[in-house]
This record gives structure tokens, C-alpha cells and sequence, in this order.
């Protein structure tokens, strides 16, 4: 079987509702693409062909979700933190020591990750780095920038 992918029960619940609310918006894009057919040769028709390609692309994310449902491993984040230590599925505040800027995010597995709400992997460099630090423990982070220094200011789960 293909790789499982670690994830939180709240993880889970967010593929299954995109899941739903994807399925959900398929009929319309089902009905626009009949609509456009019937409008007639098709080689030339630009409405056919952007909702041939929206419902590709739809049909595809929905694939994609469902493969990552069915490879998902649950994790507990309470038994993966194993102490006070960060781990899977904890929530890491930290402080950029450069800038003073507090920034909380929560390490999680390639089914979560989710940039815009600062859900990270613990793969990436970042998550990795945060990896097993405590409150108070500095590390830091080589980047394209240069390297970044951090403070772990509290780990929750």
C-alpha cells in the first residue's frame, strides 16, 4: 500500500468536508459543460473547453483528497508530544530574535499542511528544526535569506 500520511482527527475532518463541498459543486460544472455542448461546434467554443477544464481540475482535487483519506493515519498529537517537547501535531510559538515577532504554528503531516493558516510540516526545514525544542531552547533556521534564529516561547497540545 502506498504511504501512510500522519495526520490529526481535525486533519481528517477537513479533507472529508472539502471532499463533500467539492462533490457537492460537480453538478453545476456537469450542467455548464452540457449547456456549452449544446451550443454547437465545439472545436471553437471557449465555454465548452474552460468547463471541460474547471471539471478536470475538480475532478482531479477530489482524487487527490480521497488518496490522501485513504492513506491517512491518525495520530494522537497528545501521545506523539511524549513531553513538553515539540512534536507532531503540537501548537510552537516562537520568536524571530531578529525582528522581536511572535509567530505561532502547528507541525503537521502532509495531509494538514496548510501555509495560509500556519500549519506546517514537520519535514520542512522550520518544522524539523522545531523538532523535540522545549520553551526557552533557541535554534535556528538556514534559509535563501540566510540563517534565521529562533526562541521556542511555548509548545501545546
Amino acid at each position: 500500500m502506498a504511504d501512510m500520511i500522519p495526520m490529526t482527527e481535525e486533519g481528517l475532518k477537513n479533507l472529508k468536508d472539502e471532499i463533500e463541498r467539492l462533490e457537492a459543486k460537480r453538478p453545476q460544472i456537469l450542467k455548464a459543460v452540457k449547456e456549452a455542448r449544446e451550443q454547437g461546434d465545439l472545436s471553437e467554443n471557449a465555454g465548452y473547453h474552460a468547463a471541460r477544464e474547471e471539471l478536470a481540475i475538480l475532478d482531479t482535487r477530489i482524487e487527490e483528497l480521497k488518496s490522501k483519506v485513504a492513506r491517512a493515519q491518525i495520530v494522537d498529537p497528545k501521545k506523539a508530544g511524549g513531553g513538553e517537547g515539540a512534536a507532531f501535531g503540537a501548537s510552537v510559538r516562537i520568536l524571530d530574535l531578529a525582528i522581536g515577532e511572535e509567530t505561532e504554528y502547528k507541525l503537521v503531516g502532509a495531509g494538514e499542511a496548510d501555509i495560509m493558516s500556519n500549519k506546517i510540516l514537520t519535514t520542512s526545514p522550520l518544522g524539523q528544526a522545531m523538532l523535540n525544542k522545549k520553551p526557552g531552547d533557541e535554534f535556528e533556521v538556514k534559509g535563501p535569506r540566510g540563517t534565521a534564529r529562533y526562541r521556542i516561547l511555548s509548545v501545546t497540545y
